[in-house]
């Protein structure tokens, strides 16, 4: 079968012929209609990665994937060949560019009903890190504030919708092209990335949703009340994650010598840091499910390309700029 893959970190993405996927007992084979196309795997394909999640080569990218099952595993007892699933496959089965992929039925949903496929494929990476970071982490509750960096992306416009589901108040940045578009995905205040700062406009939250980094990690922390909260998703790494992930004595080490300075200066304003690497759940993705079919969630696609122009679609989304999410759409 065709698949997008990579066969050396930081080599180009192309097309090849790849053996049929192995269907495990637990495991659903997904004919994909159509694969969401996040920074994760741009991260991946240039080995950011590489320490915490080894990969082989031939290396399938792609993290989101929406289509048909085809057949079913032994166990496997709450999918049936026939059903439109939607899922973000665990991070060592990662590999929806591809016409085919075998994935845990625990990792994956029947898709929202009242959205196409393209909008259910744009959905699961960027709504389960929404979920996990708000409500899951944070346990944001309504009357909280919140800060979303990047509002109009692919995790920023499904987390401000999320949070204003929880009946928080939403400040998100932007750049002044998007300041309406994220107003009406629900956002009450919206800082100008470019010409203004955050930091001495905001202050007294309860939680800030980051995916910077940087010294824009660092300057959020100054507009947290105390006992406020951090997560950031586009790191530094932080000790929890290390024991979490079950990472060697030496890679926890360095990841603690990664967050150090961030986690010094949260306790020093008496808030704090965490970093968080979203898992899999197909569990969540009925929750969210539930959510866009009652009409709380609206999904955000930006562009849809041909599967045969997959490389060039990651090669959009790593140059970045764009509203929502990238899609490709599998004949």
């Amino acid at each position: 079968m065709k698949a997008f893959a990579v066969s050396a970190f930081q080599g180009p993405l192309e097309q090849i012929e790849v053996p049929e996927p192995h269907v495990g007992r637990s495991d659903v084979l997904v004919s994909v209609r159509a694969a969401g196309v996040n920074v994760l795997d741009e991260k991946i394909r240039l080995g950011e990665f590489r320490q915490i999640l080894p990969h082989a080569f031939p290396l399938i990218l792609g993290h989101d994937v929406a289509g048909t099952v085809i057949r079913v595993g032994a166990d496997v007892r709450g999918l049936k060949p026939g059903d439109t699933v939607y899922g973000r496959p665990d991070d060592d089965r990662i590999g929806t560019f591809a016409e085919r992929i075998a994935v845990n039925e625990a990792d994956l949903a029947v898709a929202p009903a009242s959205v196409d496929i393209v909008a259910a494929a744009s959905l699961p990476l960027v709504a389960l890190t929404a979920w996990q970071a708000l409500v899951e982490r944070g346990r944001l509750q309504p009357g909280q504030k919140v800060l979303i960096h990047g509002g109009a992306g692919g995790v920023g416009s499904i987390a401000i919708q999320l949070a204003k589901h929880l009946g928080a108040t939403v400040a998100t940045t932007a750049g002044r092209a998007n300041a309406q578009f994220v107003r009406d995905l629900g956002a009450d205040a919206v800082i100008d990335h470019r010409s203004e700062d955050f930091a001495q406009q905001l202050s007294g939250f309860d939680l800030v949703l980051d995916g910077v980094g940087g010294e824009n990690l660092e300057r959020s922390l100054q507009i947290l009340k105390p006992g406020g909260r951090a997560i950031g998703i586009a790191g530094p790494p932080d000790p929890q994650f290390g024991r979490e992930a079950g990472l060697n004595p030496l890679v926890r080490l360095a990841i603690r010598g990664l967050s150090r300075k961030v986690r010094r200066q949260a306790r020093k304003l008496g808030v704090s840091y965490e970093f968080l690497f979203m898992r899999a759940s197909g569990e969540q993705l009925r929750d969210i499910a539930r959510l866009v079919d009652d009409g709380a969630l609206r999904p955000v696609v930006g562009r849809v390309l041909p599967f045969d122009q997959t490389a060039e679609a990651l090669r959009l989304v790593a140059a970045g700029g764009s509203r929502g999410k990238t899609v490709v759409r599998v004949p």
